[in-house]
């Protein structure tokens, strides 16, 4: 038999209402020494507070929901090891879900979150170029009604968090690459709908057409490892190079399409950088057990985890910090 709230008031020999103020988390305050009561009442009888009786007793769940689009990713696992670091020692727990980058499902994943009346929600993925609407007005919907909001990634004009400078990194890691001798490139440019996908692509390319050095080809598929192998295969068949004495250079728009890329690469018996050079973009950790070492952009991805974590906890969700990557140079690009 489960032991009820009456239980513990009648063995600390208080009211109900009392014993709901301590375990509760009401404002009114009971004498100390009738808390301590009930508190070992609670103890002795292995009473545990109504998670929903604590949330209208102070208007907080103490709850934060976290939407990936796929915490398999190492990209948003690391973002999620920095939400949680940013939210200790605040007493928050966090509820992560992953969409699977599916619009729906992000959709019923925030209203999931609201319907738990969680104080706060953090969105880490990119956004669509069109059709994100109906999440732009229930997130602001979400924050009138008091909930905090803050984005990784983009944001909407309503809400703030962390926003990369897709474009510019990738400028920057085009430049260093052009020092660094490259003259022949090929983009992996993901899905051309993603706004992540899409400004990396178009800041890579127009660094290099400012520098006069036209890209061979731009090459659009899923924003995924699947996809980086799927579309490096396609382009390896039709791929000549003369004994390939000015290997290209591919640069992909994430790290786990250059991991895609570099299977297809080996598959088709070609050496990197010998034969084909590939950098990626934002520096996951698991980029750490890959042979050769993959140049690419850092981005800090456990902080930019911690510090939306932070701004919820402090409200200031509205506020917009601008986040760039560094670019990183090494063997899959010919640097040590």
């Amino acid at each position: 038999m489960a032991i009820r709230l009456t239980d513990v008031a009648n063995e600390a020999g208080v009211s109900l209402a009392t014993a709901s103020r301590v375990l509760n988390g009401s404002a009114r305050k009971p004498a100390e020494e009738i808390s301590l009561r009930v508190r070992a009442a609670a103890e002795k009888l292995g009473y545990f507070p109504n998670a929903q009786a604590q949330a209208l007793a102070r208007s907080s769940t103490k709850l934060v929901g976290l939407v990936v689009h796929d915490i398999a990713d190492p990209y948003f696992s690391s973002i999620a090891r920095g939400v949680q670091r940013g939210l200790d020692a605040s007493g928050i727990q966090l509820l992560l879900t992953s969409t699977g980058a599916e619009h729906d499902r992000e959709i019923a994943a925030v209203r999931a979150f609201m319907s738990h009346r969680t104080d706060a929600i953090i969105i880490s993925g990119t956004r669509r170029l069109s059709g994100d609407q109906e999440l732009m007005e229930l997130l602001e919907s979400y924050q009138s009604n008091g909930g905090q909001v803050a984005m990784i990634g983009q944001t909407f004009p309503a809400t703030g968090g962390i926003q990369v400078d897709n474009a510019g990194t990738a400028s920057d890691l085009a430049g260093e690459l052009l020092k660094a001798g490259h003259r022949r490139f090929v983009v992996l440019a993901g899905d051309p709908n993603l706004v992540t996908a899409k400004h990396r692509a178009d800041g890579f390319v127009s660094k290099l057409e400012r520098s006069g050095v036209p890209v061979e080809e731009v090459l659009h598929g899923a924003f995924s490892r699947e996809g980086g192998y799927l579309v490096m295969s396609d382009y390896l068949r039709r791929y000549q190079s003369t004994e390939y004495t000015d290997p290209v250079c591919v640069f992909c728009v994430s790290d786990v399409m250059a991991l895609g890329a570099i299977r297809a690469i080996r598959e088709h018996g070609l050496r990197i950088p010998g034969d084909i050079a590939i950098a990626g973009f934002d520096d996951i950790p698991t980029l750490i057990d890959v042979t050769p070492s993959v140049s690419t952009a850092r981005l800090p991805l456990e902080e930019m985890g911690r510090m939306a974590g932070e701004m919820v906890l402090t409200h200031s969700d509205s506020k917009l910090l601008v986040v760039s990557g560094t670019p990183v140079l090494r063997e899959s690009t010919g640097n040590r």
